[in-house]
């Protein structure tokens, strides 16, 4: 099957920027500099570029190749409409989707979540590509289970999927704030080796209050849902390995992911065994991996493409975000945001301005092929999952955030320190 994604419309000399900083399309750089005269040529330079563009976007052969990511959305008891509202947005033919309800929740609403993506969603049931876990992982708030949970659905969709670029995970209070269109389309210029996490060994008042505790998750062992205790005793922080810490939210690569379960060096296994005992383990174990592990240290890039707000100074939680918030989500450029309540009205706006669908339906995109009807969902009719139409507005804003982010003064600067 051809796979074409050529209907856009972003700024071209933007996007050229987003190709130089993420060190692809090297051809077309060096084809720039052949053509460049002096410093002087600004003008001659800009035609240039704008040329050679639209030589590639005439030529599906010079685009790069779309990437495919795997998401991990996890839920708890009551859930069920969260996460069937979340993966409608996020869905895309191209994409793997793995939906957990942990232990919490009942059969009844796991067998309701399967039967929505196995008999009620014709789309879901073609292409194959979203599973649900049918027993559920005993999981204790910041307890190690929870990064148990993550690297059980990780090894899933290893095992499952051989040819996805990125793990994505999100949780019920999660939600997108552009289509998949932009995101894949974008990403599509970027190495493949990036991984998107916040983290600093600058722990601060975490060494007190996570790092030397001992806690004990009873979710370990036991098969009903607790909280986690404290034993009397205190440790030291750890002399075999730097710790670091961050955001829980992750955007990670198949080839790391693949050194975290498989772990042919042992570093993976000794950390996890570390962070057995560590409060919300989830906040420092792929950072703390991946920044003592010298073949992944220079690929991560500090941020974990969310946008949150925080009280200040930061409580617990994050706010709950609201209308009153929908311009700074907008702004941020992140293609992600928590957290939401549940059917909060700032959903309905989300989906009515920025993702472009009536509720109960999925997220429009190229490869939807039918005709936008007020009561039928124009995706029902589909064409190709290799085909991407990014929208100008959301591909702006996540191209900016990119070019921040990879930019020189930014990117190595800010990578495991």
């Amino acid at each position: 099957m051809k796979r074409t994604h050529i209907s856009y419309s972003l700024d071209r000399t933007c996007l050229i920027l987003l190709i130089t900083l993420a060190l692809l399309s090297l051809i077309l750089l060096l084809t720039v500099g052949q053509n460049k005269s002096s410093p002087s040529t600004d003008t001659s330079s800009n035609q240039q570029k704008h040329s050679i563009l639209d030589q590639n976007l005439n030529d599906p052969s010079q685009l790069p190749r779309l990437p495919r990511f795997a998401y991990f959305i996890s839920g708890t008891k009551g859930d069920v409409s969260s996460v069937k509202r979340l993966l409608q947005a996020v869905y895309h033919p191209r994409n793997y989707y793995l939906l957990h309800l942990d232990f919490e929740a009942s059969d009844g609403e796991r067998l309701e979540l399967a039967k929505y993506v196995k008999v009620e969603s014709g789309v879901m049931r073609e292409f194959g590509n979203v599973m649900v876990l049918g027993k559920g992982d005993l999981v204790t708030y910041k307890g190690p289970t929870m990064i148990a949970s993550i690297l059980h659905g990780v090894a899933i969709l290893l095992k499952q999927f051989e040819d996805w670029d990125w793990f994505v995970n999100l949780s019920a209070e999660d939600y997108p704030l552009m289509p998949q269109d932009d995101i894949l389309h974008i990403f599509s210029y970027l190495p493949r080796d990036l991984n998107f996490l916040e983290h600093t060994s600058g722990i601060g008042w975490k060494e007190h209050e996570r790092a030397k505790p001992i806690i004990i998750d009873p979710g370990l062992y036991h098969t009903k849902k607790s909280g986690v205790f404290w034993a009397k005793e205190k440790r030291s922080l750890p002399a075999a390995f730097k710790l670091f810490m961050g955001s829980e939210l992750v955007v990670l690569t198949r080839s790391f992911l693949e050194f975290c379960v498989w772990g042919w060096d042992n570093l993976p296994r000794t950390v996890l065994m570390y962070y057995t005992n560590f409060l919300s383990s989830t906040e420092g174990y792929f950072h703390t991996v991946i920044c003592n592990q010298k073949d992944y240290q220079n690929t991560t890039v500090n941020h974990d493409l969310h946008y949150l707000k925080w009280d200040n100074p930061p409580k617990q939680y994050p706010l709950n975000l609201t209308v009153e918030h929908f311009e700074d989500m907008v702004a941020s450029g992140a293609p992600f945001a928590r957290k939401f309540a549940k059917d909060d009205q700032v959903l309905n706006k989300i989906d009515r301005e920025l993702l472009g669908i009536p509720d109960g339906q999925l997220t429009r995109g190229r490869w939807c092929a039918g005709k936008s009807l007020s009561d039928k969902d124009p995706c029902v009719v589909y064409g190709s999952p290799f085909a991407v139409k990014p929208g100008t507005v959301n591909s702006k804003r996540l191209e900016k955030l990119m070019v921040k982010l990879l930019d020189s003064e930014n990117f190595r600067s800010k990578q495991c320190k």
